[in-house]
């Protein structure tokens, strides 16, 4: 049994550098990814305050197909391009959404959803899917955050890609 915790007061920075060792020895030894994406996303909501979803959708067949998640049921498949998801996979670039309903084309899976953030993933030069976070509050995602989360998709990305 696993017992990462995150320090009540643990500053962002120090939570992204206790978030990144604790994925790395939950997934170091695993070779399958969907129990890592699934281990992760626990952590992630975990680890990270004011979140009502996190969770992977992967790329299957050039759409974004839903992965392992924490939340509320989910929108199954994304098109590339459509709302937060598929724009930041369609640009391979983070999307920082302060507020997802000023976000043209937002797809709401969860009308609680006031913030997101989307990080793609990236393996062997290819796009594998993304890291997707949703927040009940306003802003709640920052550069301070998809800073830790670039580091911890880039550290796992292996270890979800599969064959």
């Amino acid at each position: 049994m696993y017992d990462f915790a995150p320090a009540d007061t643990a500053d962002k920075a120090t939570l992204y550098s206790d978030l990144l060792a604790a994925a790395d020895a939950l997934t170091r030894d695993e070779p399958d990814p969907v129990a890592n994406m699934a281990n992760l996303a626990a952590l992630i909501w975990q680890f990270l305050p004011d979140l009502n979803w996190s969770g992977f959708y992967r790329m299957v067949d050039d759409e974004l197909v839903l992965g392992p998640f924490q939340g509320k049921p989910a929108c199954i498949r994304i098109p590339l391009g459509r709302g937060v998801c598929g724009a930041a996979a369609a640009s391979e670039q983070t999307l920082l959404v302060a507020d997802v309903h000023a976000f043209p084309g937002h797809i709401a899976c969860d009308a609680a959803s006031a913030s997101e953030i989307v990080v793609p993933i990236r393996h062997d030069g290819r796009l594998i899917g993304v890291l997707d976070l949703d927040s009940p509050r306003t802003a709640r995602f920052d550069a301070q955050d998809a800073q830790g989360l670039e580091m911890l998709v880039a550290q796992i990305a292996g270890r979800i890609a599969g064959p």
